[in-house]
């Protein structure tokens, strides 16, 4: 009977990628890790999201139906990936890599089981980790006790540090780009498609240029017109936009797993009264949730006093979702620093090195008076007496209406 290697060795299969960050920043992220683990009485680590993988290995994967990996160990970082992707996860990883064939349905856990022997304490990611995977991992591996990592992992991915926080404000600096291109394109007669792909090809351009090593991954943007806007995440169409129409930009570079956002209310060519007094209500929440980004504020805080100026309004009963959340190794498809989002239930207080969004929105129902959705975000770092925007792009009606 024919047979094959369980595993296979990319490891030589062509030099390291340049990688995004420094080998001492992921020394440091990995030494942080490993000090967690340690006060737990964790003997290794099996991280399996994308967002754990990519900050913790610099590697993201494609996972399309297959698992993935990375073993921390108190000694060793190794990723676990897939042959379809041959040697390209080896040459990203920021240590080493084994590669699972196709062989048997196994593989991957036979690829684990190299990688944790003697291992009686395993981290991994509860909030991950589905019912199948779980149940398949403790029929594999009964001499092991499972132990949650995924909370105390993320809590270190909210504390950006300085290489971080470059990136991110690298990338601001390529969504202001994406936005200007959006305005450049948005006319009536444009189909919203038109608008974004415009947006999309300026930033990338822009990505390859300034980061001339990267993979240039999943930067897009969304465009909305009319009812189109009254979500945040409402996808792009063929729409032509008309005149007096209420517009969302919504720019997303990409870099390294680490995403950004630029998103602003525009209009075509002319707004009512009404969605002018919509629109500037929506402009001050932003103004005064951004001078409440300091270190010290609590999440819940920050987001109770802002309800409070859109109930002076009478508008509370539309506002869409919470008023921003953190970034950084995050996109739309995969996780985000769930503890660090601007809503009432997250106490997380703010301090030094987080990167967090200002993005308040309101929906107006169709048929009603300025109906459609407001949205304005900005990007703040928290320093130690404030904070600092990192998003340039004006807002507001003085700027956003398009002719």
């Amino acid at each position: 009977m024919l047979t094959r290697d369980r595993l296979q060795d990319f490891t030589a299969n062509g030099p390291k990628a340049v990688p995004t960050f420094s080998d001492a920043e992921m020394t440091r992220r990995l030494a942080a890790l490993r000090g967690r683990m340690a006060e737990a009485g964790i003997d290794a680590a099996l991280l399996t999201s994308y967002h754990n993988i990519n900050y913790y290995s610099d590697f993201l994967h494609c996972a399309f139906g297959r698992r993935y990996g990375l073993v921390v160990t108190h000694d060793t970082s190794t990723s676990i990936s897939a042959g379809i992707d041959g040697g390209q996860p080896a040459r990203r990883t920021f240590g080493g890599n084994v590669t699972y064939t196709d062989w048997r349905k196994d593989n991957w856990f036979h690829a684990v089981r190299q990688l944790t022997s003697g291992v009686k304490r395993l981290g991994i990611e509860f909030d991950h980790v589905s019912l199948e995977t779980f149940a398949l991992l403790r029929a594999e591996f009964p001499e092991i006790d499972f132990v949650d990592i995924a909370a105390p992992a993320m809590r270190l991915r909210m504390v950006k540090s300085a290489e971080e926080i470059a990136h991110i404000t690298g990338m601001a600096r390529i969504a202001d780009l994406g936005g200007a291109a959006c305005v450049e394109a948005a006319r009536v007669g444009t189909p919203e498609h038109e608008v974004a792909l415009h947006s999309t090809a300026t930033m990338v351009r822009e990505i390859a240029k300034t980061w001339p090593h990267a993979e240039l991954l999943d930067t897009w943007t969304w465009f909305q017109s009319g009812l189109n806007t009254d979500g945040a995440h409402n996808p792009v169409t063929s729409r032509r936009i008309e005149r007096g129409d209420i517009l969302s930009l919504n720019c997303f570079p990409m870099v390294a797993g680490y995403y950004v956002a630029l998103e602003r209310t525009l209009f075509a060519e002319t707004a009512t009264a009404e969605n002018i007094r919509l629109w500037e209500v929506n402009c001050a929440v932003h103004d005064r949730g951004k001078e409440l980004l300091v270190p010290g504020r609590s999440c819940a805080e920050i987001a109770r006093e802002l309800n409070e100026i859109y109930a002076s309004h009478d508008l509370l009963r539309y506002r869409s979702f919470g008023y921003g959340h953190s970034f950084g190794v995050l996109c739309h498809y995969y996780g985000r620093e769930a503890g660090l989002e601007l809503r009432e239930d997250c106490e997380t207080v703010l301090e030094p090195g987080m990167v967090i969004s200002m993005e308040p929105m309101i929906t107006i129902p169709e048929g009603m008076p300025g109906a459609g959705g407001y949205r304005e975000h900005d990007i703040l770092v928290i320093t130690e007496d404030g904070n600092r925007n990192i998003t340039g792009f004006p807002y507001g009606p003085d700027h956003l209406i398009v002719k």
